[in-house]
């Protein structure tokens, strides 16, 4: 079984019982610590991700909003998971993350925290006028600012 590992594998030091992947943005996050350093005890095989994975899962996160939740490195985690999708299971404690990959197939397991119970839908509501937008920071109506909600569960 192949684990493909958020920053926080290395970082709480989880030993996973099969190969374990990363994504070298995510090594980048690590620094030059002991982080680092268990990343490399565990032979840890460094991937970049594919474009096309990429562009799909920037797609699926788009249609649920949690693309402004995601930095560089997780959608770069997202794709590799992704990739492997059929034999790998993904570790990450972080819920934009796991609602994506849920939505994309992939299988989840948590490390600290625990696992994410209902898959969503995001929008925004505009904390003035109340009325709903697919994205934005600010209602084009009244001025206010825009807040994300659930939309709805999956």
């Amino acid at each position: 079984m192949n684990y493909i590992a958020d920053a926080s594998v290395f970082i709480l030091k989880l030993r996973p019982p099969g190969r374990v992947i990363t994504v070298p943005s995510i090594v980048e996050e690590l620094g030059n610590g002991e982080a680092k350093l268990f990343l490399e005890i565990l032979g840890t095989t460094i991937e970049e991700p594919s474009l096309d994975m990429l562009r799909k899962v920037k797609g699926k996160a788009s249609t649920t909003k949690d693309i402004e939740e995601l930095s560089h490195s997780d959608i770069d985690l997202l794709a590799k998971a992704l990739e492997y999708r059929e034999d790998a299971v993904l570790l990450t404690d972080d819920y934009a993350i796991q609602n994506v990959a849920a939505q994309l197939g992939i299988r989840i397991e948590t490390i600290a925290q625990e696992k994410i119970q209902d898959i969503l839908i995001w929008e925004k509501q505009c904390l003035g006028c109340k009325r709903r937008y697919p994205r934005g920071d600010i209602c084009p109506v009244c001025g206010s600012k825009l807040k994300k909600r659930r939309k709805y569960s999956l």
